[in-house]
């Protein structure tokens, strides 16, 4: 026997093939809408379906797309927002679930349907929504102790806004992002080659 005649494709159920249409149709709307990419969570939620079952159903056809991420962000100031709304994120799969801040302003409301919470339930929504990445963007007093109530409610992974170097456990991720250093590394190459 030829491997060609030993591969048989899946049996794909009867139900699946039947919600297909209303997959395509949800689709052929967001492409009207001029949606260029969505994640499973996000067709789900739009057009009241589960998004186990989109998935489940889906994968009878292969891989689409990449693997979403819940990212917790920490801090809503100025450069907290500015994260929020780069749309750079969703494209690569990332999607901000909690927003924490202190503000009591800002707590209890949503920013375009993303809570904004206070850090004293920071660490139940973490492990709540089994949140692996944050985003820190706080001013560095606050850093050190909210990068350890991160990593204490599961965090595995921390970008970091905060111009501190923070001390996490080996098996945490961190990347630090310090915005005055990578200035002043231009500013060098550009003094240098004005010489």
């Amino acid at each position: 026997m030829s491997r060609r005649s030993a591969y048989r494709p899946p049996k794909i159920p009867e139900m699946t093939i039947r919600r297909l249409s209303i997959y395509t149709r949800c689709l052929l709307q967001l492409e009207e809408d001029g949606v260029k990419t969505v994640s499973s969570q996000e067709l789900a939620e739009r057009f009241n379906l589960n998004s186990a079952q989109v998935r489940k159903d889906l994968a009878y056809f292969g891989e689409f797309g990449v693997r979403g991420w819940a990212v917790v962000l920490v801090g809503f100031g100025n450069l907290g927002s500015a994260l929020f709304h780069y749309k750079g994120f969703t494209r690569q799969g990332f999607k901000v679930v909690a927003i924490v801040d202190e503000n009591p302003a800002k707590v209890g409301r949503e920013v375009e349907r993303v809570p904004v919470i206070a850090s004293r339930d920071m660490a139940r929504e973490v492990k709540a929504r089994g949140i692996q990445i944050a985003i820190l963007a706080v001013p560095v007093e606050a850093a050190q102790a909210v990068a350890d109530e991160l990593v204490a409610a599961g965090i595995r992974a921390v970008l970091n806004f905060a111009p501190t170097r923070l001390r996490v456990p080996r098996d945490v991720r961190l990347n630090n992002v310090d915005l005055s250093i990578e200035l002043e590394t231009l500013s060098f190459y550009l003094a240098k080659s004005a010489r």
